[in-house]
């Protein structure tokens, strides 16, 4: 997988990243919540900032510190959430 593969992430120093809007702080919360059960289910966890109306996410591979085909799928399976 590539980059082009999982539109709205970009690679910032060699990691995945992307920041999320909210209305609330509600709704981030519960979209964090979602990324924890997406993660959880891959087993490959990320990075999660959150704060009132943003979410920054962050993945990469901390064995190899650098980006591994898990980090996109995991992107992907994110991009995927309702």
């Amino acid at each position: 997988m590539q980059i082009a593969e999982v539109p709205g992430w970009s690679v910032l120093e060699g990691k995945l990243h992307r920041v999320y809007r909210f209305p609330d702080f509600v709704s981030a919360l519960a979209f964090v919540n979602r990324v924890g059960e997406a993660a959880e289910e891959l087993g490959h966890h990320p990075n999660i900032a959150f704060t009132w109306g943003l979410v920054e996410i962050t993945i990469f591979t901390h064995s190899i510190n650098g980006l591994s085909e898990a980090d996109y799928v995991l992107a992907a399976k994110i991009n995927a959430l309702p």
